[in-house]
């Protein structure tokens, strides 16, 4: 059963939505959250459509039997594949994906209408920030680029530093230098969308490379200002707390999660779940 003062729940298929829930809790700092990390099935940027929907609806369902008020889905594809079945099944209840604020902050953020996105090959392969960002304004150039390798350096901890950095550069340079992908007349993009949940931890590295007058946009970030939004009268009354779920490897939840979160995981705090 939910209700108004029921936890916020959020789900990815693995700890990289935990950045979504750092900047959940940076601004809820009293609310209750479960998180809960479908780890026996990551990625999903693998698998198909039809079983991302279906992960995503089970992730849900876990959820919304522990009370939740809101549903963060902190998972690019599942953001993609699964929003639309996942509000028809729960009408009365808010789900929040990432890629809706993302694209909309940087439509809002851009000057020279072109608007850079990285992500994994799934999540630019499928199109969607694409999409998303030009149903806002179909006049906005997107210029698109898979980063997958961000994802091992970003569960391995090198955020920072000379290894971090010379990836980034690998990765940026052709976009925002003009290189190959981009004619003088194009110019380069004046925004760049983080679009997957691991990249915000490795910020400080794509900053470090890209010129000055890019404006970073976080999904992370700009997702919790939806629920900011969504959830105006934020159940803020008590001490925050988070309730830990996984459905395998709490041991590596723990010392993985701990890099996005920004704090220590405790293996004995997560609960391994069957869905």
């Amino acid at each position: 059963m939910t209700g108004l003062s029921g936890p916020i729940g959020v789900f990815d298929s693995g700890v990289g939505g935990l950045t979504v829930l750092r900047a959940l809790r940076s601004v809820l700092p009293q609310d209750r959250f479960v998180y809960l990390g479908d780890t026996a099935r990551l990625p999903y940027g693998t698998k198909s459509a039809a079983s991302v929907v279906r992960y995503s609806l089970q992730c849900a369902d876990a959820l919304v039997a522990r009370g939740i008020r809101c549903l963060v889905v902190a998972c690019n594809t599942a953001s993609a594949s699964a929003l639309d079945a996942l509000r028809l099944r729960y009408p009365g209840i808010p789900v929040i994906g990432v890629i809706e604020p993302g694209a909309a902050a940087a439509v809002a953020a851009t000057r020279s209408r072109h608007i850079a996105v990285i992500g994994t090959e799934g999540t630019i392969d499928g199109g969607a920030y694409q999409s998303a960002i030009q149903r806002l304004d179909a006049a906005v150039r997107v210029t698109a680029q898979a980063c997958s390798l961000f994802v091992a350096v970003a569960e391995e901890g090198w955020v920072e530093g000379a290894i971090a950095e010379s990836i980034a550069r690998r990765y940026l340079d052709p976009i925002f230098s003009g290189g190959q992908r981009l004619s003088a007349a194009d110019g380069v993009p004046d925004t760049l969308v983080l679009g997957c949940t691991h990249f915000p931890v490795l910020a400080a590295a794509v900053r470090a490379v890209l010129p000055d007058h890019v404006t970073l946009i976080d999904s992370a970030a700009t997702v919790a200002a939806a629920v900011i939004r969504e959830l105006p009268a934020a159940n803020s009354c008590g001490p925050g707390h988070v309730t830990w779920l996984a459905t395998d490897g709490a041991a590596r939840f723990a010392r993985v999660g701990g890099t996005f979160l920004g704090e220590t995981l405790r293996p004995e705090d997560i609960e391994v779940i069957d869905l």
